[in-house]
């Protein structure tokens, strides 16, 4: 009995040693099935309060968490690659990326962000790329759109992003191939009925009242992300305040005579020297769209992640985490940015160096933060009106895709002083 209850406490003692304390999440290209729904997860595990690493640069940017059964089964349920790790494991692991040698560092995250997607009441998921892969990631947002902002109810979120929207007040343009359309009729209707509802004589004051508004919430300490046309309109808009750039058919009296000359571009976020397409038939706001200026075949349409020092340059870094330093092009209105027209205060974060275009950048204005990411949907080439969705499922590993949720993750992230 006394051998029997020895061997006992030595089957105890072993399992207890073994006993998985840890649960990562790999991010590499080899390992992770889904790395999509693996932020869903981590964002999952913040709003449950536990606790959870972000891994910048070990292995394509892995996310630590702790162990528990549930994790495990929500794992298991959305189809998310772990690997169970002891104690002393984890310990290896981080005191492997702490070294000064190793280009990694970790980042702990420590709530999940509370997400806002601006949106016009009755868009569907796939409308809009980050609606899309918020949706798939099973990341709560809430949507709102132009009453929501103005009445202030940004102070209840911490990220944004912004729609595909025309902050200029010219509805995106599509005057030119979609004005007799019911759907664009429909829409300039609508916007000038709501415009006229929260006191607005024209379209194009109410979209700048909602873009100083957001851009208050930037300079207040929020994080503002945007895709498509919302990067350089909302800029247009802000530069253009108190000047007509509207023709007639957007607002019904002709626009100023000479009005590139009263250009401000020190209210923009990321643009400067940029001129303002005056053609109203042009599917173009400026010159800071690359899309009518590039001549890369799709098969070779691809931009670089830039590579940052993780110690050091700790946002950039995040913002990149990726399983491939090489991504897919995709179009958009506005596709990609003229690089000699970005302030030299934004950091370029992805680039087609050949081609002279930013594909993804990033800056500080006030307190927040600011992304920018040009193109519409990372997996649909060119996606037009009326096209089919994109179905995530077919693309559960897309690293265009993951850049979006990179922002999303990067407000949860602890607050330290930047390395100087």
């Amino acid at each position: 009995m006394a051998f029997q209850k020895s061997i006992l406490a030595i089957l105890l003692l072993i399992s207890f040693s073994v006993k998985a304390n840890f649960i990562l999440l790999p991010m590499d290209d080899v390992s992770q099935k889904n790395h999509l729904k693996a932020y869903g997860i981590t964002y999952w595990c913040l709003d449950k309060q536990y606790k959870a690493s972000w891994l910048l640069n070990y292995r394509g940017g892995s996310f630590l968490l702790p162990d528990a059964p549930e994790i495990r089964k929500e794992c298991q349920i959305r189809g998310v690659s772990f690997e169970i790790l002891s104690d002393s494991e984890a310990n290896v692991i981080l005191e492997d990326i702490s070294s000064p040698s190793q280009n990694m560092e970790t980042v702990v995250l420590e709530k999940a962000p509370k997400v806002a997607v601006y949106t016009p009441k009755g868009k569907q998921p796939w409308d809009d790329a980050v609606t899309m892969v918020l949706t798939y990631a099973e990341i709560p947002f809430t949507p709102i759109y132009d009453e929501e902002v103005l009445s202030d109810q940004l102070l209840l979120y911490d990220w944004l992003h912004l729609h595909h929207e025309d902050f200029t007040g010219q509805y995106g343009k599509f005057f030119g191939a979609y004005r007799n359309a019911p759907w664009y009729i429909e829409q300039k209707r609508d916007a000038e009925a709501l415009a006229a509802k929260l006191g607005y004589s024209k379209v194009s004051e109410e979209k700048l009242a909602v873009a100083k508004k957001i851009r208050d919430f930037v300079i207040g300490g929020g994080f503002m992300f945007a895709m498509c046309s919302a990067t350089d309109s909302f800029d247009i808009a802000l530069s253009a305040e108190g000047v007509d750039i509207c023709e007639p058919m957007f607002d019904g009296d002709p626009s100023e005579a000479s009005y590139q000359s009263k250009i401000d571009y020190s209210r923009t976020f990321a643009f400067k020297d940029y001129i303002l397409d005056r053609k109203p038939e042009h599917y173009e706001f400026s010159d800071i769209d690359m899309t009518e200026k590039r001549k890369l075949p799709m098969e070779k349409d691809y931009f670089t992640l830039m590579d940052f020092s993780a110690k050091w340059d700790v946002i950039p870094s995040m913002l990149c985490q990726n399983h491939t330093s090489l991504v897919k092009g995709f179009m958009g209105q506005s596709t990609a940015f003229e690089r000699e027209l970005i302030k030299s205060n934004v950091l370029v974060l992805g680039e087609n160096e050949l081609n002279g275009e930013a594909r993804y950048i990033h800056g500080q204005k006030g307190k927040g933060f600011f992304t920018f990411f040009g193109g519409h949907d990372p997996e649909d080439y060119q996606h037009r009106v009326g096209d089919e969705p994109t179905v995530l499922d077919l693309h559960p590993t897309s690293p265009g895709f993951r850049l979006i949720l990179n922002n999303v993750l990067f407000p949860a992230a602890k607050k330290k002083k930047q390395k100087t």
